[in-house]
């Protein structure tokens, strides 16, 4: 794969939390992110040193960040900064948001690729 350009279904998978993946696209300062979540899962609450910046792609979610509480749908944003926690409830047809990261998500380097699949986003036949 070119370090320069990829699609996301040529993207390395990772798994993140239980049944949620990550394409993920890092440089040397940022980690960007397709964020795959399936119906009604929950990322628990947590944090970490990155900040992250994100909207949604398809889908909806009920985000929570230091303490205030957002439904996310098409074309949302959210911003967190460093250290902040944060949790997230999928809503009923998942969802697939797009996450930027800095300083890069080191950890999420780390974990194992997953094997190849087909991306949920772009949808197919688009």
């Amino acid at each position: 794969m070119s370090d320069t350009f990829g699609e996301p279904a040529t993207l390395p998978v990772k798994q993140i939390w239980k049944d949620v993946t990550a394409r993920i696209v890092q440089s040397e300062l940022i980690t960007m992110a397709i964020v795959e979540l399936p119906p009604n899962s929950v990322v628990p609450a947590h944090q970490h040193v990155n900040e992250q910046l994100g909207f949604v792609i398809s889908g909806s979610l009920r985000f929570t960040v230091g303490g205030e509480t957002r439904e996310r749908g098409p074309g949302d944003t959210w911003r967190i900064l460093a250290d902040v926690p944060h949790e997230v409830t999928v809503g009923p047809e998942g969802a697939v948001v797009a996450e930027v990261y800095s300083p890069v998500r080191a950890d999420w380097a780390a974990l194992p690729d997953q094997p190849a699949r087909p991306s949920a986003w772009p949808p197919t036949g688009s």
